[in-house]
């Protein structure tokens, strides 16, 4: 497996990670636990050190998932978590909104170290900003949370880049988290020179936007009465049918290179940027080794050249989130 280093911190992880959220919650049904801890450990086994849950997954399941699949092998993986939802720590019901504030960070932070079996976070995100909180009181209670040894790094996820510049003069972050693929490509505009200038490293999640990329959906797939994806524009099968023009642009490269869309797609996030390290989530081993296949994939320049200019020729319809979801991004 090859490695890449996330910001001036230089924390270096493998160059694909594993999202766990799907494991637990948000795309239907959770799987089987134990099925999950074979598969978490099945990635490690192949190479993955960087592995991703949240508190607000389940809520508490994804993250007690993880630190159960991980604890043998704690010392050999980068664990990240985020903090930053509403959540009463004894219940896990969520209260709604956002909650940063740095006494709940300090709380959260320690309910997540006993969950994930643990007595450091390697990688701690805020989740979403809270509009209600300073960032610089965030970062300053993430800031000391670091010199307790509680946490070692620092990170944010969907934030502005005027939120990015203020967080960092208080304690450097290094990574950032936001959604991008060739599905979303809303970070090249102003967050991918920012984290560049900054020397903050960068975490796509959904970088197969959410399973569209791999040329498995199309308009007639139905999804779990529970999968949000229900709930998307981009997923409303009229929104679906008229985007398939991505997927065989995708495909077509994919046919060329001997590979999957799904490999295009990831390969083409890696050659974007050195400092870029996706977290494509999945519940299923062969998906799981068919994702890893993107490391060794190389896209020529020509490669590129071809994606680039079928991109420019495809507008994508639909909004990525529903729209209250959407309020809560780019603070």
């Amino acid at each position: 497996m090859k490695t890449r280093k996330l910001g001036n911190n230089q924390l270096e992880v493998s160059a694909l990670g594993l999202g766990c959220m799907s494991m637990s919650a948000l795309y239907g049904p959770p799987a089987d636990k134990q099925e999950m801890i074979k598969l978490i450990r099945a990635a490690h086994d192949r190479g993955v050190t960087l592995f991703d849950t949240a508190e607000s997954y389940g809520p508490f399941v994804n993250e007690e998932l993880v630190g159960e699949a991980l604890a043998p092998i704690r010392h050999q993986v980068v664990i990240a978590t985020k903090f930053g939802f509403d959540i009463d720590l004894a219940s896990g019901q969520r209260r709604g909104g956002t909650n940063s504030r740095p006494e709940h960070i300090k709380a959260a932070t320690e309910a997540c170290l006993k969950r994930l079996r643990t007595d450091r976070i390697d990688l701690l995100y805020q989740h979403r900003v809270d509009p209600e909180v300073p960032i610089e009181d965030v970062a300053g209670a993430v800031k000391e949370l670091i010199a307790q040894g509680k946490v070692r790094h620092f990170g944010l996820s969907e934030a502005g880049v005027q939120t990015i510049r203020r967080a960092h003069a208080v304690q450097p972050v290094t990574a950032v988290q936001s959604e991008y693929s060739l599905f979303w490509r809303g970070p090249e505009a102003q967050l991918l020179p920012v984290l560049d200038e900054l020397g903050i490293g960068f975490v796509p999640f959904s970088p197969l936007g959410a399973g569209f990329l791999t040329g498995k959906i199309d308009e007639n797939t139905q999804f779990d009465p529970t999968d949000f994806r229900n709930n998307v524009p981009r997923f409303s099968p009229e929104a679906r049918k008229a985007n398939f023009a991505l997927v065989d642009l995708i495909k077509a490269v994919a046919e060329r290179k001997r590979a999957t869309p799904a490999q295009v797609a990831l390969a083409w996030l890696l050659a974007q940027k050195p400092w870029i390290v996706p977290i494509p989530g999945t519940t299923k081993l062969h998906r799981l080794d068919e994702n890893l296949g993107a490391v060794d994939l190389e896209l020529t320049k020509e490669d590129l050249s071809q994606i680039a200019e079928g991109l420019s020729q495809i507008e994508v319809t639909g909004e990525r989130l529903p729209e209250a979801a959407l309020k809560m991004t780019g603070r």
